[in-house]
């Protein structure tokens, strides 16, 4: 697992500094570490003091997310960062791509047990996306959710 990137990097916002919370781990590309990914969001969202419907929603996202690049690609790794700017919490979820198709959101027959992932990730988000990784051969998928303010 990569250091979490614990200590807040300072920006220079309107006038004054503003902490900007970032956290970025991975994990084996294994279907145990979706579970794993889930504990790390929510302890590392608490230790933030984001409110727990933002809390909820994040973990859901990133089990989905994480479960897709376990799933559907050849990732040995899935790659993970977290960060809050404003009243936005980003999550980025990477894998190291070999797949033809780019993710998205379908449809799922009322019988099937998956493919709906990517639409709770698109009802509980602000926006999301697809871009492709810095190595160009895997992709990134992210999602922007609002939150709560910080306590003071």
């Amino acid at each position: 697992m990569v250091p979490s990137q614990d200590a807040p990097s300072l920006g220079h916002r309107g006038g004054f500094l503003a902490a900007r919370l970032q956290d970025a781990f991975h994990f084996p590309a294994l279907n145990t570490s979706v579970a794993e990914a889930r504990r790390r969001v929510l302890a590392r969202l608490r230790e933030w003091g984001i409110d727990e419907v933002a809390c909820d929603d994040a973990q859901l996202v990133v089990s989905e997310l994480f479960t897709n690049a376990v799933r559907h690609t050849d990732s040995d790794k899935v790659s993970c960062q977290l960060r809050i700017n404003g009243a936005r919490l980003r999550i980025e979820v990477a894998d190291q791509g070999h797949t033809p198709t780019e993710p998205r959101a379908r449809c799922s027959g009322a019988d099937e047990e998956s493919g709906r992932g990517l639409l709770l990730v698109g009802a509980l988000s602000q926006a999301w996306g697809v871009r492709p990784d810095d190595s160009g051969r895997g992709r990134v998928v992210w999602a922007d959710l609002p939150h709560g303010p910080l306590p003071h």
